[in-house]
């Protein structure tokens, strides 16, 4: 699992270490860290105190590959900052995904609504030619036996 860490140094173990800052979740999600989680680098690496560092942990915690960050994050820039792509942006544009769904989802139903209607009324014509044939079969009847 890929974590987005900072490097501190850990006066009392004499030991960098990385405080976990965020994990990806999905490609293009990832969740902040709120409590304070460490991993301990081990005797004789050294950091640069506050580095921003990409580590891939495998599933039982152990340490895979470490990168910087700094490209990483100069990406995200690129991609998100420079086209004008603000958190209030994305937020606008989910309002509008979700007005829109919901627009569509009540033409759905008017147009259900519309499609009862006519189905109805096209029963009802039915009946009432129906019934015209019946009154007319009746009508000639009458006037057969009246001649």
């Amino acid at each position: 699992m890929l974590y987005l860490a900072q490097v501190h140094k850990n006066e009392f173990l004499n030991q960098f270490q990385l405080r976990l800052l965020a994990r990806e979740e999905t490609e293009n999600m990832w969740l902040i860290i709120p409590e304070e989680a460490f991993i301990l680098l081990g005797k004789g690496k050294s950091f640069t105190e506050n580095l921003l560092l990409l580590v891939e942990l495998s599933p039982t915690g152990e340490i895979e590959r470490l990168e910087d960050a700094t490209n990483w994050v100069l990406n995200l820039v690129k991609a998100y900052l420079t086209t004008g792509i603000t958190p209030e942006f994305l937020q606008q544009e989910a309002e509008r995904a979700e007005q829109w769904r919901q627009n569509l989802t009540l033409q759905n139903q008017d147009l259900a609504r519309r499609s009862l209607e006519l189905e109805a009324r096209r029963e009802q014509i039915q009946a009432l030619e129906e019934s015209l044939k019946r009154e007319k079969n009746g009508f000639h009847k009458e006037e057969s036996a009246g001649s």
